[in-house]
């Protein structure tokens, strides 16, 4: 049975964490959904460059770069090229980013709740974009809150990233340091890479900028086209992708593999097997997951997941096995309440997991923010209404 919102007065004095995944950014960024039948459901490209990598096709070299070249396209590319301040008010892509400023704001009002020095929360998320980032610049322009978002990352000219940073706290003092207090931080924890992330020998340096690489992956525009067509057609299926890339006789394996080359080298995890490729990411990745996993071994500690397929095993099976931590728990949200069952089953056997739902809606970011995590919930109805 599902719950409709989470009681912050149960979890103020908690560990705090969140997880988001694609469907925080929904409306400003493409999910991973497709529509292309897998079996009885829709694939995501998770579950498509699973099958494809899978697969005993003829054509797996050229269906892995057609995907990625769409994924690249729809998903990675928009993320990469996107200008907040040509943003404008009152359109529904700006309401994202004010979703993200509600959730900052309510994730501070809790905060201040916890005594000075605990005043922290993680929020690990698989997204490749910025936009917490950018919503809490927005925020400390204006002057009313004052808080750290803290993304691991020091320096000046070049900011780097280190794992070691999640653990550092802004202090205050007063004038003559006779006070002093913590201010409330977000560390923001990018599971999956980020499209600012750039290499630098064996560092990886965070630039909010627009990626010097956003303009150097070349893609036939027709061709990706084509196939984006057939991947958003819910009579088509995997047969169907075989079919258009073995007649592509202007697309050889030869260019595949040059664009898988190329794409392979981006600051982001490979959708088909959860991996980075370059080292230096792939052990930022694993210290990051045992981040994960140490926090939600702590006592009295809270998971929020929203937006989030759990499509990723290793985040996936963390989760499980830390849920053997009876003060830990676990609140999963579904988009739908006919979504619930499916999660019931993953998680099946776990007395400290409560799954969220709205019986009259989808549950999209404003409805989280409204209805779910706040700290004015939709009251309760009279219980006759229940009976």
């Amino acid at each position: 049975m599902a719950i409709s919102h989470i009681k912050l007065d149960d979890i103020y004095d908690k560990n705090l964490n969140f997880i988001f995944g694609s469907g925080a950014s929904a409306g400003l960024f493409p999910t991973l959904y497709l529509k292309i039948k897998n079996g009885e459901f829709g694939h995501t490209v998770e579950t498509l460059a699973t099958q494809i990598e899978n697969s005993g096709s003829a054509q797996k070299n050229r269906l892995k770069a057609l995907l990625f070249m769409h994924y690249f396209k729809t998903c990675i590319k928009p993320i990469a090229d996107f200008e907040v301040e040509l943003l404008a008010e009152g359109t529904s892509e700006f309401q994202v980013i004010d979703n993200y400023r509600i959730f900052i704001d309510t994730v501070l009002s809790v905060l201040h709740k916890k005594p000075l020095s605990e005043r922290k929360a993680n929020l690990f998320t698989t997204n490749y974009d910025g936009c917490l980032a950018f919503t809490a610049d927005r925020i400390l322009s204006k002057g009313y809150r004052e808080f750290v978002i803290n993304d691991g990352s020091s320096g000046f000219r070049n900011r780097y990233l280190q794992a070691k940073n999640f653990n550092t706290q802004v202090r205050q003092s007063g004038v003559f340091a006779k006070q002093h207090s913590y201010l409330p931080q977000i560390n923001l924890i990018h599971l999956h890479g980020s499209v600012y992330w750039q290499k630098d020998d064996q560092s990886i340096i965070v630039d909010y900028k627009k990626p010097v690489w956003s303009e150097s992956i070349k893609l036939d525009a027709s061709i990706v086209e084509s196939f984006s067509i057939i991947l958003n057609d819910e009579t088509k299926t995997f047969d169907d992708l075989e079919e258009f890339a073995a007649e592509l006789e202007l697309f050889s394996d030869s260019a595949a593999s040059e664009f898988l080359d190329a794409y392979n080298s981006l600051p982001i995890v490979n959708p088909t097997k959860w991996k980075f490729h370059e080292t230096v990411f792939e052990e930022h990745y694993y210290q990051m997951l045992r981040a994960l996993s140490y926090e939600l071994e702590k006592p009295n500690s809270v998971l929020i997941c929203f937006g989030f397929s759990f499509a990723d095993e290793h985040i996936l099976n963390l989760l499980k096995r830390s849920l053997s931590n009876p003060q830990l728990q676990l609140y999963i949200c579904c988009y739908k309440t006919d979504s619930v069952s499916a999660m019931e089953k993953k998680f099946s056997g776990h007395n400290n997991v409560d799954f969220v739902a709205l019986d009259d809606a989808v549950l999209d970011f404003d409805g989280f923010n409204k209805k779910v995590f706040t700290l004015n919930p939709p009251a309760d109805p009279p219980i006759e209404d229940l009976l």
